[in-house]
């Protein structure tokens, strides 16, 4: 747990501050002033902007190189996936500022999103060692998409996340349901080669339950060393918006899917092939690839996360109307 000291500066801890002035939606000059004036007094910080020349990958190998005691990221997924993907087995801890379109990784460890209580959340210090992996060498926190997600994202322009924010991405993935296709993917495992047809296949290490193509699985667990796959194989417009409805149903129940034009397995690592060529899409960016490559990187990464909530009692039993409560003593 990192303890932060808010002494005279030879002692104060050294924060490093990647930040994406792009990202988002809101007034970036207002949200750095406002990250600034919450850090700032507990933290020697510094503050690293991205510009179209200068990456936020080419920013944390120099926060590293200076002896960064802590890391931060402000922007989008992509930003912090970058980031990450630099931090990723240095020991140093990431914190997550949130400013971007969808915002899921931290939805999906509970982070706050909004600054303050995200800034909160780094100032208290708690830390948790999790997951991350790659894909094709990108660095990968959330997950890459084959198909259907993937273009769904390509189509959602600039302008209408700036104007509609996460809305566009509904938006173009029901544009895209349109246009759905099957496809061959033949997925390797360490241990299992599955060939099938499919209109998206997602790999999660880990996802929020609104990224509803990632839930085949009981639960997206981002600490347990695997990739997460789902395969969705609907044939027709409405069987994909109903199938993704049971998706949507399944995460918020953490429980499987349990439709026949959904399938799911879990590996460590999975070679992913398509026929024809599908977009790809990973944290949110789109790359270019004929074929992915995707494993975990087990606990490589330690994240400031909000402190534990205490677990609820066993039971709770008071206040019950003519309550009797009968302790038995059992015997071996």
């Amino acid at each position: 747990m990192i303890k932060p000291n808010a002494q005279a500066h030879p002692l104060r801890v050294v924060a490093h501050l990647i930040f994406n002035p792009v990202a988002g939606q809101g007034n970036a000059e207002q949200e750095l002033a406002l990250i600034e004036s919450l850090l700032s007094p507990e933290f020697e910080l510094q503050i690293h902007q991205t510009t179209p020349e200068i990456s936020a990958e080419d920013l944390t190998i120099t926060a590293i190189s200076q002896s960064a005691e802590i890391i931060i990221s402000s922007g989008g997924d992509g930003t912090l996936s970058a980031v990450a993907g630099k931090v990723a087995n240095t020991g140093i801890p990431l914190g997550v500022i949130s400013r971007g379109t969808a915002n899921a990784f931290a939805n999906a460890l509970g982070i706050p999103t909004d600054i303050p209580n995200a800034c909160q959340t780094i100032l208290a210090g708690f830390t948790e060692a999790i997951d991350l992996a790659t894909c094709n060498g990108h660095p990968m926190l959330l997950l890459v998409g084959i198909g259907l997600e993937a273009n769904a994202i390509d189509a959602a322009s600039r302008e209408a996340k700036n104007r509609f924010g996460i809305l566009a991405y509904l938006m173009a993935g029901l544009q895209q349901l349109q246009e759905m296709e099957l496809f061959e993917v033949t997925i390797e495992t360490e241990s299992t080669v599955v060939t099938c047809q499919a209109t998206a296949i997602t790999v999660a290490n880990a996802a929020p339950a609104t990224s509803i193509l990632a839930q085949g699985t009981d639960e997206v667990v981002y600490t347990d060393g695997l990739l997460d796959i789902t395969i969705f194989a609907p044939a027709s417009k409405m069987s994909a918006l109903m199938a993704s409805y049971h998706l949507l149903q399944s995460a918020l129940q953490n429980r499987a899917t349990v439709r026949d034009d959904i399938g799911y397995l879990r590996a460590a690592t999975a070679r992913i092939t398509t026929n024809p060529p599908q977009k790809v899409v990973v944290d949110g960016e789109i790359i270019e690839a004929d074929s992915i490559e995707v494993s975990s990187i087990p606990l490589g990464l330690t994240i400031f996360i909000p402190k534990n909530t205490p677990e609820a009692p066993a039971q709770r039993l008071d206040g019950l109307p003519n309550l009797k409560v009968e302790q038995l003593v059992i015997s071996d």
